[in-house]
């Protein structure tokens, strides 16, 4: 008798979890030794093994697995031998399960079934591990584009003041991987005295959670004494118990060729767990029979947290409770990929929502593997998994893509995008016309240097506010950069056109900001183009009104202009 390796010493969940899977198929087909195999394009890796000697089990640890005269011979010593190919959904390699018996011996018909049903596991969890290194390697590429874009990442350890810098970051203030420190008050030493009080200001907000979000434009000096202009955003990833931060982490972007907001920064959120250590969600064996009804033979633990119930609930029951909690409006589309994954053999995939009654409504993915069984029922392999909160990054990153972060209006990338399409219609429509305006806040440099730039901030806010209040659903809005702000105007002519401007401008003259009991006076200067049906892009029109507002502040500001 061969001495026994249990695998308890593995330390990775994924490593457990795979031991797991060929303990229940040796007690279950009452064999006595089993081996897991990952395919790593070509090179083999062992993934788990039970019931081998030290030697065999030395053999296959090598770098690139067994090879196939060790593999000749270690099949030899086994009197019965059974190896299963293991492939993806789409017909690639994943790896091969070996099991393995002293005694020779032939599989009946429900064995056979339960072999094939423990290939689909291993399977599939190779497959979730395979996953997780795609996205890992994707993760890795997105660091990497950061560090290249400009942009570079500091990570705060906010009570001991300690600030980690990433060598992009360094490098875009002209230093050199030693010659900064890492010192908050070195770090504050470097922003320019006249923002450093906003800076700070802005930071102690976030950190008291007055801010959903620490961003900042401000002035930094470089290592060569001159000043660059930066955008500076983070966010409190870490608090005690008692709310105070712990941990920030944040970019800095250097905006000095064209002062504007950018994009809010898209955190490098991991959108899927770590499949490979800890398996999330719930994985199931789902069995409908020809006759149309279902079972759960085998539901993990995990249903409690995918469904809201024990295991023992669903196993071998009624699927009608699952049914029950599926959100009307997925209801169809769940019934219908269950259908069609069924009649044509393809994986089932499908994001949808539960209604929980302790959770609220939240969303799943599902996957599953199905086959085709003798009996001419079909049997479902599979994984469902909460991306809940994914769904709500995903909602968020498409708001922080569109949406400028001061006013909350669309931002230039946004706005763009909908001149173009209205191009479109005008184009198309023959008669259709439109209208764009660029609009400047007159002396906004003045406003900032008189009264600071959080009042500055609130100016741009308060004028967010009133054209925001003034234009139809059909128009839009968007901030281009600093003070300047565009409006498209659907369906307008040019008397519409100028007609919005001057109701802007009074708008504006009959609702100065006020700040700490002193009223601000806020005035406009505004260029006015006709959107053409020749023009050949939307900055063609964006650029006639451009030249318009130019024009009138060259006359004086405080100016409606007509291009």
């Amino acid at each position: 008798m061969q001495s026994v390796s249990t695998g308890y010493a593995m330390e990775s969940m994924g490593e457990r979890h795979h031991a797991g899977l060929l303990r229940l198929a040796l007690g279950h087909l009452a064999l006595d030794a089993a081996v897991l195999m990952r395919d790593d394009g070509g090179a083999w890796r062992l993934c788990a093994c039970l019931g081998l000697g030290a030697e065999d089990r030395a053999w296959l640890e090598r770098p690139g697995g067994l090879p196939d005269d060790g593999a000749a011979a270690l099949a030899a010593r086994w009197a019965f031998r059974h190896l299963c190919p293991l492939r993806s959904a789409d017909g690639l390699p994943l790896g091969q399960l070996w099991l393995l018996g002293e005694r020779p011996r032939e599989l009946d018909a429900p064995q056979a079934e339960a072999l094939a049903e423990y290939a689909g596991l291993a399977a599939a969890l190779l497959e979730l591990e395979c996953g997780a290194e795609r996205t890992r390697i994707t993760e890795r590429r997105l660091a990497l584009a950061v560090e290249g874009s400009g942009t570079g990442i500091w990570d705060r350890h906010v009570p001991s003041g300690v600030i980690h810098y990433s060598s992009g970051w360094k490098a875009l203030l002209g230093y050199a991987e030693d010659e900064i420190g890492e010192r908050i008050e070195e770090s504050y030493a470097r922003v320019h005295p006249d923002d450093l009080a906003y800076v700070r200001a802005t930071m102690e907000a976030h950190f008291a959670g007055q801010t959903a979000a620490y961003e900042v434009e401000h002035r930094i000096r470089r290592k060569d004494g001159s000043y660059m202009w930066v955008c500076s955003r983070g966010k409190v990833v870490e608090r005690d118990e008692q709310g105070r931060a712990l941990r920030m982490l944040g970019t800095t972007t250097d905006i000095t060729a064209q002062r504007v907001l950018a994009e809010k920064l898209r955190q490098n959120l991991e959108l899927l767990t770590d499949l490979t250590n800890e398996i999330p969600g719930m994985v199931f064996q789902y069995r409908r029979l020809p006759d149309g009804s279902a079972r759960f033979p085998y539901v993990s633990a995990g249903s409690r947290e995918i469904y809201g119930m024990a295991p023992e609930e669903l196993a071998d029951g009624p699927t009608e409770r699952i049914r029950a909690i599926i959100h009307d409006e997925d209801m169809p589309r769940y019934l219908a990929a269950l259908e069609a994954s069924a009649r044509t053999l393809v994986p089932w995939e499908l994001e949808y929502r539960v209604q929980l009654p302790e959770q609220g409504v939240r969303w799943r993915q599902g996957h599953a593997h199905p086959r085709r069984q003798a009996d001419g029922s079909v049997l479902w392999h599979g994984f469902i998994t909460d991306i809940t909160e994914r769904k709500r990054i995903e909602a968020e990153l498409q708001v922080l893509a569109t949406t400028d972060f001061l006013t909350q209006l669309p931002n230039r990338r946004c706005f763009m995008h909908q001149l173009q399409a209205e191009l479109g219609r005008v184009q198309r429509g023959g008669e259709r016309s439109a209208a764009v305006l660029m609009c400047d806040l007159d002396h906004f440099k003045a406003i900032n240097d008189r009264w600071g730039h959080a009042v500055g901030d609130l100016a741009l806010r308060h004028f967010a506010d009133v054209l925001a209040g003034l234009v139809r659903r059909s128009d839009c809005v968007g901030r281009m950069g600093g003070e300047e702000f565009a409006v498209l105007l659907s369906d307008a002519s040019r008397d519409n056109a100028v007609a919005f401007a001057q109701r802007l401008q009074e708008h504006l003259a009959q609702t100065p900001l006020l700040h700490a009991g002193e009223r601000i006076p806020l005035t406009l200067s505004i260029g006015v183009a006709d959107m053409l049906a020749g023009d050949a892009t939307a900055e063609a029109v964006l650029s006639r009104s451009d030249l318009a507002l130019y024009r009138a502040k060259q006359a004086g500001r405080n100016r409606i202009e007509y291009l």
